[in-house]
C-alpha cells in the first residue's frame, strides 16, 4: 500500500489522530479542515483528548476545551441511561451486557477518552428479550417505529428489537439478542459471546476483550455502509492496541475467537485498516493487502476540507453493499421494493 505523500480527503484528521504533533505545524486552513473533518466525522472529543496537552493556538485551544467539556458531559449523560436501564432491568435474572460506547465507558478504557456516545445498546438471551422489552416499557420507554412493516421486519429478521424511546429523558436504547441480523452470511455464537461476559466491579457485564473486537469488527465491516467509518476504526485501533498487551498470546486467541464467531474475514480487514490508517501494531502476517482494502480505505477518507462526503458512486455502492451483506438476494429485493413502495406514498 502506498501512502499519499500529501493530505488527500480525510488524511488530515487520521495524521493528526495517529501523531498529533502533526497539528503543530498545521495553517488557519488546515485548522478549519481538521474540526470540520473531526466534528463531521463524529471525532472532535476524540481529537480534543489527543490534542489537549499540545501548545496551540488560542482560538484553537478554547475549541479543544470545549470539546472535551462536551464529550465529559456526554459521557456523564450517558453512564446515567446505563444506570437507569441497570435499575429498570433489576428483575431480569440474566447477564446484560453493555455494548460499544457504554461499555467502553464503564471500563474508562482508551477508547472511551472524548467519544460520543448516542444510544444505549446492551444485549440480552434471545429468550429473554419478552421480559426485557416489557420491564423497559414499564420503565417509560416506548417504541420509535410503529409502523407494522418496519416491526415486523425487526422482530423477525434484525439482531435486535425494534428501537425504544424514553418519554422523559429522549433517549434512544437499542436491545440486541446477538450481533448481526439473523439473516447475514456469519452467525456469531451470541450464546457463548454472553456466557463468556465479564462483570465489572460495579456490576455491569462487558463482553470479553476478544468478542468486544470482534463484534468492533462486525459493526464496522460485516454489517453497514462504513459510514462512521473512521470513527469505528479508531475504536478498533484502541482496543486492539490496549487488550494486546495483556497477554503474549493475544492474537492467537483473537484469531480462534474470531473464526469461532465466523467473523475472522471481518477482524482482520478492520485490523489491517487500522494498522494502515493509525498505525495499530498487528502481527505481520495480517497485513495483506488486496484490490478491495484500496476501494475501503477510499470509503473511509471520503470527506473534504469542509467536513462534506465525497464520492457519490462509491458510498452508494458500499450501500448496496451493506445491504446484500444483511440478507439473501430476493429477500433484500422484496424489503427494498416494500422500502420504495413506502416512500412514494409520504
Amino acid at each position: 500500500m502506498k501512502k499519499p505523500i500529501h493530505h488527500k480527503d480525510a488524511w488530515l484528521l487520521v495524521d493528526c489522530l495517529r501523531e498529533p504533533d502533526r497539528a503543530l505545524r498545521l495553517n488557519d486552513d488546515d485548522w478549519n479542515a481538521l474540526i470540520s473533518m473531526a466534528r463531521a466525522e463524529v471525532l472532535i472529543g476524540t481529537l480534543a483528548h489527543r490534542l489537549k496537552d499540545k501548545k496551540l493556538p488560542k482560538d484553537i485551544e478554547l475549541n479543544v476545551k470545549d470539546a472535551l467539556v462536551k464529550a465529559e458531559y456526554k459521557m456523564r449523560t450517558a453512564m446515567w441511561e446505563v444506570d437507569c436501564a441497570r435499575r429498570a432491568l433489576a428483575s431480569y435474572d440474566g447477564p446484560v451486557v453493555l455494548m460499544k460506547g457504554s461499555a467502553y465507558g464503564a471500563m474508562a478504557i482508551e477508547a472511551s477518552k472524548g467519544r460520543s456516545i448516542g444510544d444505549l445498546d446492551i444485549m440480552v438471551s434471545e429468550g429473554g428479550l419478552k421480559q426485557v422489552e416489557e420491564l423497559l416499557i414499564q420503565a417509560g420507554w416506548e417504541w420509535v417505529k410503529e409502523d407494522e412493516y418496519d416491526d415486523a421486519y425487526y422482530r423477525d429478521h434484525m439482531h435486535e428489537l425494534p428501537p425504544l424511546i424514553h418519554k422523559d429523558r429522549d433517549r434512544m436504547i437499542d436491545v440486541h439478542h446477538t450481533i448481526l441480523p439473523k439473516t447475514a452470511r456469519p452467525n456469531p455464537d451470541a450464546k457463548a459471546m454472553l456466557a463468556d461476559a465479564i462483570q465489572l466491579e460495579d456490576g455491569h457485564y462487558v463482553f470479553m476483550p476478544e468478542d468486544m473486537i470482534c463484534h468492533c469488527a462486525a459493526h464496522m465491516m460485516a454489517d453497514g455502509d462504513l459510514a462512521g467509518g473512521l470513527r469505528n476504526l479508531w475504536d478498533m485501533h484502541c482496543l486492539l492496541t490496549e487488550f494486546s498487551t495483556a497477554a503474549g498470546d493475544f492474537w492467537l486467541r483473537l484469531k480462534k475467537r474470531a473464526e469461532h464467531h465466523q467473523l475472522w474475514d471481518a477482524v482482520h480487514l478492520s485490523a489491517r485498516h487500522a494498522n494502515a490508517l493509525y498505525g495499530t501494531k498487528i502481527p505481520t502476517d495480517w497485513m495483506l493487502w488486496t484490490f478491495f482494502d484500496d476501494w475501503i480505505q477510499k470509503r473511509l477518507l471520503a470527506r473534504n476540507s469542509i467536513g462534506q462526503q465525497t464520492r457519490k458512486f462509491l458510498r452508494f455502492g458500499f450501500y448496496v453493499r451493506s445491504h446484500w451483506l444483511r440478507m439473501p438476494p430476493l429477500m433484500l429485493a422484496k424489503h427494498l421494493f416494500i422500502k420504495w413502495k413506502k416512500g412514494q406514498k409520504k
